[in-house]
């Protein structure tokens, strides 16, 4: 999947996607094209990118987002819910 992909299929901002890249939470395969460079990424790498992408939206540093992306792909029944993250562990009532 190419760059414009990625930026019509997840509505995220080119520099966000390379910010993302140059801090090395992705890491798409570049393919020369003459004097210029394009991405190429796996079907993984935008797995990772659409779950980094859901957190910053959700209001997480960039950080958290990568961490909460990568523990949500490691455990596929385990889907992380932004909001209760975000809010903490529920209070119990007694």
């Amino acid at each position: 999947m190419r760059t414009s992909d990625i930026l019509k299929k997840l509505n995220i901002p080119r520099h966000k996607l390379y910010y993302l890249e140059q801090k090395g939470y992705i890491k798409p395969k570049r393919i020369p094209m003459g004097e210029l460079e394009s991405r190429e990424y796996s079907e993984e790498e935008f797995r990772k990118l659409e779950l980094i992408w859901k957190y910053l939206q959700s209001g997480f540093k960039h950080k958290i987002a990568y961490e909460k992306a990568m523990e949500e792909l490691r455990s596929p029944g385990l889907k992380l819910d932004a909001q209760d993250q975000k809010s903490g562990p529920p209070q119990s009532k007694t």
